[in-house]
């Protein structure tokens, strides 16, 4: 056989091989370098259709087209006993009420980045994902340390003032939790259901889990 056409037929081979191992290590390095996230999305509102909702599936649109991983916890429509600071967890143990938590609780921990999405009810966050947000005290020690965060808020008033208690809110717990604020879609002027769906913050929304 010709010299020149053996080397050619059995380094074509060797290239195949060279390029699945290539692309296999870069999709290894993508996925270690952090561009590849595990998000957790909390969401507040009892309205299926409801402003911070749509806000919600908008992120999560955007994030899973960037190829991140996202699990979503509707609080409205789940059970979350409240905390009633009995201590015994710890702050990093075994909390006494076992219930939808466990989901929280079994993707808080690893994940990249944590997203609060709730509309405002009486100039606070919702009650239902206060109670969620409470229940972190049961794994206060394990994840209290660097991850993103973001806050998707809707809220019927027009006055940006009125959206600050929830941003100190906000702001206080991540900066405690040693968080870092990736960003913030704050909705004002929507009130019935549905309304956000005719405002510019659906798209930011998409935009900011896409670019997280």
């Amino acid at each position: 056989m010709d010299r020149r056409k053996f080397i050619k037929k059995h380094n074509a081979g060797g290239d195949k091989c060279r390029n699945t191992r290539v692309a296999a290590e870069v999709e290894t390095n993508t996925l270690k370098g952090g561009k590849k996230m595990k998000i957790l999305v909390i969401t507040g509102s009892p309205r299926k259709n409801g402003n911070s909702n749509t806000l919600a599936d908008n992120f999560i649109k955007g994030a899973e087209a960037a190829g991140h991983i996202v699990a979503r916890f509707d609080s409205a429509f789940k059970t979350v006993h409240p905390c009633i600071a009995c201590d015994k967890c710890g702050t990093s143990g075994e909390c006494v009420f076992k219930d939808d938590f466990e989901f929280v609780k079994n993707n808080i921990i690893d994940a990249d980045a944590v997203v609060f999405a709730t509309p405002m009810y009486y100039f606070g966050i919702s009650a239902q994902i206060k109670s969620v947000i409470d229940r972190f005290y049961s794994v206060n020690g394990q994840i209290s340390r660097p991850k993103k965060a973001v806050l998707l808020l809707t809220y019927a008033d027009i006055s940006p003032k009125e959206a600050e208690p929830i941003v100190s809110h906000y702001e206080s717990m991540i900066r405690y939790l040693n968080w870092t604020d990736a960003g913030k879609v704050i909705a004002p002027g929507v009130w019935t259901a549905g309304s956000v769906k005719e405002t510019k913050f659906p798209q930011q929304a998409y935009e900011l889990g896409k670019n997280l």
